[in-house]
């Protein structure tokens, strides 16, 4: 017959089982009979009576609870231990107890538990006598001293050994639930097998500490206390030294601990996310001052790269760099007067002293290719042009005026270009062209880049600036951009095939067969990439088809740039010659000459230079 696994009652068939169980047990509040365990779910309480309480708590037959057969009526009476009057115990509503076998459970504040003692009769009060006086298990629950006859005995016996046998039988029968928790500390088990024999190492840790009480004179029992208060179990708190007198209690204050640590963290990790956010913010304000005093760094290292650190013109390098000549030995104080005073006579008049001018080259180089040119096919040559060198007052920045002057000493040998400067200008006054070219509207945005100012300076121009000044003066620029590379290994083959139709569509128009070497009538060419700007003044067509251009640097000192024989002349040449793997910057930009502009055309391009856009190739 099947048996309950809480209060150890026979039913008959399985399903009066199921109905017993919802009944008595998983409807009501499930409490441990035994201690003050509650709160819990029915697997739950089933395990803890099968480990938490040994066989010595249900073979104890000296005592007998008698409680109501209701789980509303909790009242009985015990005799106390020094009164010789015998206690009473009201039973209400006892049919249903009367009628259960010898080993129906009844029900304390809703749970059922075993009754090792007699059944009382039906009736509505039943008179208890007590011999011995009553006795207080270390688990808090109240025994009564039996009072059954000794015949009863045997039947008591009996009943035990089914208790223990079907409890026995539970033992054995494995739990399919995940995980067991020991009810004694915090251990969690997932084999119920393995957490008896836990529960049991507890059990015989409190029976050792149980007997050396005993020892000290503790009884277990509360008519051996002299006071008359029974003995309590403590279980200590394993987060302090806190000892509680029960399991409820030292869960709340375990609880308590867990609740305070939790807050603790939650703090700590506030605490933490704060630090960590003003370390982040500190980290960010580093570096972004870091960042701005490096793009400041960066930035005074452009401005005195590109002459706009206020660090002086022209004529202030001019006079240091002859100052530090005079220092070294290399002038005597009598010439830097004299040079000086020249120099700011040139300065005066805005007309360039022409010591760094070279001229007559471009007729060199016509009777140089007449005479030894057996590996070209074809030579183009532009109008006569006279060389400008860099000199002491322009070095390492005025590449881009020199060519300029370069450029007007072409326009001024054709009659058409009678409107510019009859004489080249100087630096400064250059400077000071381009200016004028802002103020009448051209290239505000290359202006806002100069910040509107150049005379002073050692700031380098470029392409827009050359392209800015001729408007000016009426002259009809073209600029051409040739943005990347279009050949292989970074160079450009159609810079070189552009120049070539440059030079060569002016001279197919004067004749059909045009000669060996010819000298156009031309200006030179504008070319300008990163850091530094040359003039073409020429294209080589080789046997094989190769082109080769010709190039005038402003780099080049006046005395290398002289021709005194027909050796100097091809060393020079040598020197000129730019083949497409020389010419291997990422970009370049050539302003080509292509005639006047009419006031009308004039107009219209300063209007569209505010936008200015240079014709890209490809």
């Amino acid at each position: 017959m099947p048996v309950c696994d809480i209060c150890c009652e026979e039913l008959p068939s399985e399903a009066e089982m199921r109905t017993h169980l919802f009944l008595s047990h998983m409807e009501n509040v499930m409490a441990c009979p035994f201690c003050s365990l509650s709160g819990v779910s029915y697997n739950e309480l089933r395990f803890h009576i099968n480990t938490a309480h040994i066989d010595k708590d249900c073979q104890d037959t000296k005592t007998t609870v008698v409680v109501s057969g209701q789980k509303n009526s909790n009242d009985w009476t015990v005799q106390s231990p020094d009164s010789t009057k015998t206690s009473n115990v009201n039973v209400k509503n006892m049919d249903k107890v009367s009628q259960a076998s010898p080993q129906s459970p009844s029900q304390v504040n809703g749970m059922a538990f075993p009754i090792t003692g007699t059944c009382l009769s039906q009736g509505t009060s039943t008179s208890l006598k007590s011999s011995p006086p009553a006795a207080a298990t270390a688990s808090g629950a109240i025994k009564l001293v039996r009072t059954t006859p000794t015949s009863s005995n045997n039947a008591s016996r009996e009943r035990e050994d089914g208790r223990r046998k079907s409890k026995q039988k539970r033992l054995a029968s494995p739990i399919k639930e995940g995980c067991f928790s020991c009810p004694m500390c915090s251990l969690v088990c997932k084999d119920c097998f393995i957490l008896q024999e836990h529960v049991e190492l507890h059990l015989q840790d409190q029976d050792a500490a149980e007997g050396a009480g005993s020892e000290a004179g503790t009884s277990t029992e509360a008519s051996s206390t002299s006071n008359g208060r029974s003995a309590v179990m403590n279980y200590e708190c394993p987060m302090c030294s806190l000892s509680c007198s029960s399991s409820s209690s030292l869960q709340e204050h375990v609880e308590l601990h867990l609740e305070y640590g939790s807050a603790s963290a939650t703090g700590h990790s506030s605490e933490d996310l704060t630090l960590a956010r003003k370390l982040q913010e500190e980290e960010e304000q580093k570096w972004r001052e870091a960042e701005t005093r490096r793009e400041a760094e960066d930035f005074k290292k452009l401005q005195k790269q590109f002459g706009l650190d206020n660090s002086g013109g022209y004529r202030k390098q001019m006079e240091r760099n002859m100052e530090r000549a005079v220092s070294r030995g290399q002038m005597v104080p009598a010439e830097f007067h004299r040079k000086k005073a020249e120099m700011l006579e040139s300065l005066a008049s805005g007309v360039d002293d022409g010591r760094s001018k070279t001229s007559g080259l471009m007729e060199a180089l016509y009777r140089y290719y007449q005479k030894d040119a057996s590996d070209c096919a074809h030579v183009w040559l532009c109008a006569e042009t006279d060389h400008y060198s860099s000199s002491e007052g322009d070095k390492s920045w005025g590449c881009g005026y020199r060519n300029f002057q370069m450029l007007l000493s072409s326009l001024h040998r054709m009659e058409q270009y009678n409107l510019l400067p009859v004489s080249v200008p100087s630096i400064p006054r250059v400077q000071a062209l381009i200016e004028e070219a802002w103020g009448q509207g051209t290239d505000p945005q290359g202006a806002s880049h100069f910040n509107h100012r150049l005379k002073g300076t050692r700031a380098w121009i470029g392409a827009t600036e050359i392209y800015a000044v001729l408007t000016s003066f009426s002259v009809k620029a073209r600029i051409v951009d040739f943005h990347k590379p279009t050949g292989p290994g970074d160079t450009h083959p159609r810079l070189f095939e552009w120049v070539k139709q440059y030079f060569s569509h002016s001279a197919s128009r004067v004749a059909r067969l045009p000669p060996k070497v010819e000298q156009t009538t031309l200006p030179p060419v504008y070319l300008q990439h990163q850091g530094h700007s040359r003039s073409i003044i020429g294209v080589e067509q080789k046997v094989n088809g190769n082109l080769c251009l010709l190039l005038f640097d402003p780099g080049c000192a006046p005395r290398e740039m002289r021709v005194l024989s027909q050796d100097t002349a091809a060393t020079m040449v040598r020197r000129m010659r730019k083949f497409s793997g020389g010419l291997k910057h990422r970009q370049y930009q050539v302003v080509a000459v292509e005639g006047l502009l009419t006031p009308e055309e004039k107009r219209s391009r300063i209007l569209n230079s505010r936008t200015l856009c240079a014709e890209k190739i490809p």
